[in-house]
């Protein structure tokens, strides 16, 4: 018997209030489907089982909070797909109406609770929510519906800046123990973006607008490939250096009412500038309607934080533990670079790598920075 825990999605969560099951009893799942809705400080989740068999007994009830590590579901390791019923529902018609649900101004409602206020034609936006740091349950919506439901005036709520307390204090709590518990040390290397900016420009010629690449791109791939030969920086520290063989890349996603969520680029190293760009274009629209996957949250296993082209100079960031490393880039400036005794102005960026000390040295941190400068000065091989 497989026993299926509520997971970690990152240092700083403690626990996750379960909204809703995707999954019944005696329904089969495979690795990364999805089988219940978590809310937690960085918003609604969607968990992933990642083992194979059939769901013998949910232990959990629905807007219940459970501590990480609690063990929500009996999964039986079955290993023949069993024959679906005459009554399932079409996946796409599963999929549609067990997707987690966040308003873009995220009303935190479980989506038992917004079905029964669909089905009641019932404005959720001004219930006043008593799950959960306000989250609105199928409770409330009963109360509505029997008329002792309490409502507020819309100009009254405000569930974005609920939201936006919560993943601030996420942050913090990650923040504050990077800083209590990881010597960083700091490097930094000025790189000619010219050839990849070049590059850049001729393959968007060839693409439709949708479709076209932007420096975060390069920089991700870039990273990945050089991580390859530098593999101490892609790894935890976890009672010593465990190193990691995927390289999932977790790229800082800004959230458009403060906060930032990390989610991340899986098996980088091996995808392409341009597939590299279509996961980013997924999941930058996901993280900023509070819709990522567990695995997408809990497995980065190094951080990339940039600030875009027109962003400050140089970026000094903050570990993520339990990671080792993190590489910041700044903006793209013009400044005077001399090549074969030659002075011109070139488009130049700063990469800063903060590395746990625990981890690696100086050395190691220097080549990492020497090969990445390396790889942008050669886009058409990455």
């Amino acid at each position: 018997m497989i026993e299926f825990s509520m997971p970690s999605l990152g240092a700083d969560m403690e626990a996750g209030t379960l909204t809703a099951w995707r999954v019944k009893p005696g329904e089969f799942v495979k690795k990364g489907d999805i089988i219940a809705d978590v809310e937690t400080q960085k918003g609604i989740i969607e968990i992933e089982v990642f083992d194979e068999g059939t769901i013998e007994k949910l232990l959990i009830k629905e807007d219940e909070k459970v501590p990480v590590g609690t063990i929500m579901a009996l999964i039986s390791a079955d290993h023949e797909v069993p024959a679906p019923p005459k009554s399932k529902q079409l996946p796409e018609e599963k999929s549609k109406e067990a997707s987690p649900v966040v308003e873009p101004a995220r009303i935190r409602i479980s989506p038992l609770a917004r079905r029964m206020a669909e089905q009641n034609n019932i404005d959720f936006s001004i219930i006043e929510g008593t799950g959960e740091r306000g989250f609105i349950v199928k409770e409330d919506i009963e109360k509505v519906i029997s008329g002792k439901g309490k409502r507020m005036p819309k100009a009254t709520v405000d569930k974005v800046s609920t939201a936006t307390e919560g993943i601030r204090s996420a942050i913090a709590s990650a923040m504050s123990r990077s800083n209590r518990e990881i010597p960083h040390y700091y490097l930094s290397e000025k790189i000619d973006m010219s050839n990849a900016l070049n590059w850049l420009l001729d393959t968007n010629k060839q693409l439709p607008v949708k479709q076209r690449l932007l420096p975060a791109a390069i920089l991700i791939k870039a990273v990945a490939n050089s991580l390859v030969i530098v593999p101490e920086l892609n790894a935890i520290w976890d009672n010593g250096l465990q190193m990691k063989r995927d390289i999932h890349p977790g790229f800082v996603v800004s959230l458009r009412n403060g906060g930032v969520v990390i989610p991340s680029v899986h098996h980088a190293d091996k995808k392409s500038p341009q597939e590299i760009m279509k996961v980013l274009a997924d999941v930058i629209s996901r993280a900023r309607s509070m819709r990522l996957k567990s695995s997408e949250l809990s497995d980065s296993t190094v951080t990339i934080t940039s600030l875009g082209e027109r962003g400050v100079e140089i970026v000094q960031g903050v570990i993520y533990p339990p990671q080792v490393a993190l590489i910041g880039f700044g903006g793209i400036r013009e400044e005077p670079i001399v090549e074969n005794k030659m002075l011109g102005i070139r488009p130049v960026i700063t990469a800063t790598l903060a590395a746990d000390h625990r981890a690696t040295d100086g050395h190691v941190g220097d080549r990492f920075l020497k090969i990445l400068k390396e790889n942008l000065q050669k886009p058409e091989q990455l």
